[in-house]
C-alpha cells in the first residue's frame, strides 16, 4: 500500500480518481471524453462549472457579495494579479512575510505600488508566526499566507483589522472552519486540498474591484472573469471537473467541520509522536505548527538517509523535506486517511527504538 505524504500535487480521494478516470473514457454516458467536450458549443461542461461554484459557495458559506472563479495560472499568477487589480501606484498595501510563499508576492506587488512589510519571521528561518505586528489602517489591503507549505507554519488566527484581507490559502483551503466572508480576496492553487494541478480558485468580494486607475488586460481583470463566468477563454475543463468531484466528496464527508476534526486527529497524532521521540526534532514553534505540513529534522543528521530508505521500503512517499529546508515534511491534506498517519507513527517509534 502507498501512503502519499506529498506536499503537492498531492493525495486525492480514491473515489475522485475512479470517477475522473471513467470520465476520461466516457463522460456522463455521452461517448465523449471529458478531455474533448466543448466548453461553449455544448451544454456538457456548464453544469460541471455551475456545481463546482455552488459547492464552493456552500462549503465556504459565502454571502452574495463574494464571487467564485476558477482561473488559469495557479497561485503564482495571483501574486501579481492581486496588486494589479487592487493597488494604485501611489497607494500602499501591507504584507506579512512568513516564508517562501509570503516573500514572493511581496516582490510582485512592488511592481504596482508601495509595499509595507509589517512583520517577517525571516530572522529565525521562518520557523514562527509574528504576532506583534500593526496593520496601518490606511493600507489598501493586507496580504498574508495562511499556511506556509515549505516551512511548516500556519496562521491559527485571523488578523483583527478593518483593512481588506487578502489571503493565499493554497495549502490549507477548506481544511478548517473559518469565516471566509471576512476576506476580500482568497486564492488557492487546487493541487493540495481541492483538486488537480492546472486550476486556481479565486474568491473575491466584488465590491473591492474597479478602484485602480490603470488599464487592465482583459485576462488579468477579475471583473471580466466574473462577467464571463470563468470562461473568458477556454477554461481548464478537466482540472475544474476534478475540483467539482473533490468538493462533492468533501460535502459527502460532512463538510469542512467534519474534515477538520479528522485533520486535528492526524496532526495531534503526528506531533505527539514527534515530541515523544528524541530522535526527531520539530523545527517550528509549537504554537505555530501547521496542521497541513509537519516539518522536522533528526538530532543526528547521519540517520536521515536510513529513515528515508525505510519510508520508501514501507511505501511512504513524499517524506523528504523541501530542498531549501531539508529534513522531512509530512503533508496531512484532507484526503489523507488517519490510517496513513498511524502507520507512519508506528514506523517512527520502531526506528527510534532501534537507535535508542
Amino acid at each position: 500500500m502507498i501512503h502519499n505524504f506529498n506536499a503537492g500535487p498531492s493525495i486525492l480521494p480514491k473515489q475522485v480518481f475512479e470517477q475522473a478516470s471513467r470520465a476520461i473514457l466516457n463522460f456522463n454516458d455521452t461517448g465523449l471524453s471529458i478531455l474533448e467536450i466543448g466548453h461553449r458549443t455544448t451544454t456538457l461542461f456548464q453544469p460541471v462549472l455551475d456545481e463546482a461554484i455552488a459547492l464552493t459557495k456552500e462549503l465556504m458559506q459565502l454571502d452574495n457579495d463574494h464571487e467564485v472563479l476558477f482561473l488559469h495560472g495557479g497561485a503564482t499568477t495571483q501574486f501579481f494579479q492581486v496588486p494589479m487589480n487592487l493597488l494604485n501606484e501611489n497607494e500602499t498595501a501591507a504584507y506579512l512575510d512568513c516564508g517562501t510563499w509570503g516573500s514572493k508576492p511581496i516582490k510582485e506587488a512592488k511592481l504596482f505600488g508601495n509595499v509595507n512589510v509589517v512583520a517577517s519571521s525571516k530572522d529565525k528561518n521562518y520557523t514562527y508566526i509574528p504576532r506583534d505586528f500593526v496593520i496601518p489602517p490606511d493600507s489598501k489591503y493586507f496580504h498574508y499566507t495562511t499556511n506556509n507549505t515549505i516551512e511548516g507554519t500556519q496562521m491559527h488566527f485571523v488578523p483583527d483589522t478593518k483593512v481588506p484581507l487578502v489571503a493565499d490559502m493554497s495549502s490549507d483551503i477548506l481544511s478548517r472552519v473559518m469565516n471566509f466572508n471576512r476576506f476580500s480576496l482568497i486564492y488557492a492553487g487546487a493541487q493540495k486540498n481541492i483538486g488537480a494541478a492546472g486550476v486556481n480558485l479565486v474568491v473575491v468580494n466584488k465590491n473591492i474591484l474597479g478602484t485602480v486607475s490603470r488599464a487592465l488586460p482583459s485576462m488579468m481583470d477579475y471583473r471580466k472573469h466574473i462577467e464571463n463566468g470563468s470562461m473568458l477563454n477556454t477554461p481548464p475543463v478537466f482540472a475544474i471537473y476534478v475540483c467539482m468531484l473533490t468538493l462533492r466528496w468533501l460535502k459527502e464527508q460532512g463538510g469542512v467541520a467534519a474534515v477538520e476534526k479528522i485533520n486535528d486527529q492526524k496532526a495531534a497524532l503526528l506531533y505527539d509522536t514527534l515530541d515523544s521521540i528524541p530522535v526527531f526534532k520539530p523545527t517550528v514553534a509549537k504554537a505555530d505548527r501547521s496542521k497541513m505540513n509537519a516539518v522536522f529534522v533528526m538530532e543526528n543528521p547521519e540517520l536521515e538517509k536510513e529513515f528515508l530508505d525505510l519510508c520508501k521500503k514501507e511505501g511512504m512517499v513524499g517524506v523528504k523535506g523541501h530542498r531549501s529546508v531539508g529534513g522531512f515534511r509530512i503533508s496531512l491534506y484532507n484526503a489523507l486517511p488517519l490510517s496513513s498517519v498511524e502507520v507512519l507513527a508506528a514506523l517512527m517509534k520502531h526506528f527510534a527504538l532501534k537507535h535508542a
